[in-house]
């Protein structure tokens, strides 16, 4: 049951991200049913649900990396999205500086050398070595430089934290949390309970495709523990 009081959000913040009653189906397998969603200014969104709840295809459309079967995105104005796949989303065979030159080119930026070096020296990531030979914690690091390549408004983390120590997680969370008090939107996906308390605005949780839960995450632990 989804509980009556929905999103606890500030009501007038802007509305970057919309998704209006997307779904997505794999022949006749259904793996995302029609859902209503709005990521604002100002806000971290936690997604959440078992492994196949259809949290990975909600992203990916956000994304625009997959289409819809049904429904539209919309993105408000000026507003760019950033992505962190669950899977890496970079090149084993380019150093971390290539990548984020190649990935500044295909994003049309102005001086993609410049945005390489700067965000390269943000994430403090080694510039000579091949991104396929880093640490587990450099390589998602390297997809969140990435992501946030171009300043975007929205940025989406799918299961941003898995297999991280728990210094890269701090640096991530901070990356995230800043976003965030600068008027960005995040959704992050997560099946960490003191990850969602610490650093969500609000909960939506998905189980076989379909959305069960929308509300604040006092609501979200009273109603995940409850049998």
């Amino acid at each position: 049951m989804i509980p009556p009081s929905g999103s606890p959000r500030n009501s007038v913040a802007e509305a970057l991200l919309s998704a209006r009653s997307v779904s997505r189906r794999f022949g006749h397998v259904i793996a995302l049913a029609p859902i209503e969603l709005e990521l604002c200014s100002g806000e971290a969104v936690a997604l959440v649900g078992p492994n196949g709840a259809g949290k990975s295809t909600l992203m990916a459309i956000l994304a625009g990396a997959l289409r819809a079967s049904e429904g539209s995105i919309a993105v408000t104005g000026s507003a760019k999205v950033g992505w962190l796949p669950q899977k890496p989303a970079h090149y084993g065979r380019l150093t971390a500086l290539e990548n984020l030159v190649l990935f500044a080119r295909l994003e049309a930026m102005d001086n993609p050398d410049h945005e390489a070096a700067r965000m390269l020296k943000r994430f403090s990531l080694p510039s000579d070595r091949l991104s396929a030979y880093l640490s587990i914690g450099n390589r998602q690091r390297l997809s969140l430089a990435i992501a946030l390549l171009g300043d975007p408004n929205v940025l989406l983390l799918d299961e941003p934290t898995a297999s991280l120590d728990p210094k890269q997680r701090a640096l991530l969370w901070r990356e995230a949390d800043r976003h965030v008090v600068e008027g960005g939107a995040v959704l992050f996906s997560s099946q960490n309970l003191e990850d969602i308390e610490r650093h969500a605005t609000r909960v939506i949780a998905l189980d076989s495709g379909e959305l069960v839960f929308a509300g604040g995450p006092e609501e979200y632990t009273v109603w995940e523990r409850e049998p």
